[in-house]
């Protein structure tokens, strides 16, 4: 089996999907259901596709009974238009599903109703996952562009608050025009602990993609970028001002003469020698 046939044992089903398929069959709506996570499964496949081309490590796929995601293990210090095709993968899934199912038609292997039905899905899934809301693939591209000029840490806060602004757009227009969907409140439901816990995991997703940045061999640096810092900064407050594609370089003032630090030497203190609390002038004093 080849890189791309091992992706098939990386698909995962959410245990609450099946009680979803068992209830479809009995109300009538298997068909419809088969046709919606088919789509996704072939959305998130091409996630998975595109990040296995660049060699990403790639956790699962999963299916879940409102949509589903590819979890990877690469966390910002990749190139970026690696990250953008891997985004774009799923989206781009759609256009020749669009094709396809007419053509399935034709040929008389599905039903015009039905047929129709899978486009209608098919168009609905790309729109919703272009909405600039993370996790959605919209949310995700706004995050990438703001890290092309603000750092790893301000651009993922932006990209939170600005999917908070949009999503909180969308109650309202909910609950005064489909005010009793149930089926949209539970996505949005579901969009709002995504947000919640993002927000609250914002440390740890900078120290994610800090120590990749320590640790890893993929990172990918373009240009050189020099960090202002006085000597009494603490080294975090320095660590939390890294953008992807950067390499770093510190010049300290409040000393005696220049000083410069590269950013290993930063990354180095903080995370192999465990100086969580020094500041700069420590560093300098020690070294």
């Amino acid at each position: 089996m080849n890189k791309y046939g091992r992706l098939l044992t990386k698909i995962r089903v959410h245990p609450l999907l099946w009680v979803v398929s068992g209830l479809s069959m009995m109300t009538g709506y298997f068909w419809e259901l088969l046709a919606l996570f088919t789509i996704v499964l072939i959305h998130e496949l091409g996630h998975a596709v595109v990040a296995q081309f660049f060699n990403w490590k790639i956790k699962k796929v999963m299916i879940l009974p409102f949509g589903g995601f590819c979890d990877v293990d690469e966390h910002g210090n990749r190139r970026m238009i690696e990250d953008f095709w891997v985004i774009i993968g799923g989206p781009v899934q759609h256009l020749w599903i669009a094709a396809v199912i007419p053509a399935l038609h034709t040929f008389g292997l599905l039903s015009a109703d039905y047929a129709q039905q899978i486009v209608q899905y098919n168009w609905m899934i790309l729109m919703f996952n272009l909405l600039p809301i993370r996790p959605l693939d919209g949310g995700k591209l706004v995050h990438l562009y703001l890290s092309t000029y603000q750092s790893y840490l301000d651009s993922f806060r932006m990209s939170v608050i600005i999917s908070f602004v949009i999503l909180m757009i969308f109650h309202f227009l909910v609950f005064f025009i489909h005010p009793l969907n149930i089926n949209i409140w539970i996505i949005l439901i579901y969009l709002d602990v995504c947000l919640w816990t993002e927000w609250k995991q914002q440390r740890y997703m900078l120290m994610r993609f800090l120590l990749e940045r320590h640790y890893g061999d993929q990172q990918s640096f373009s240009r050189l970028q020099t960090i202002q810092a006085h000597s009494q900064d603490y080294v975090f407050e320095v660590l939390s001002k890294f953008k992807r594609g950067y390499k770093h370089m510190i010049d300290l003032d409040g000393m005696d003469g220049e000083m410069t630090l590269d950013e290993n030497e930063i990354l180095y203190a903080y995370f192999t020698e465990k100086k969580v609390r020094a500041r700069l002038m420590d560093l300098v004093y020690v070294s």
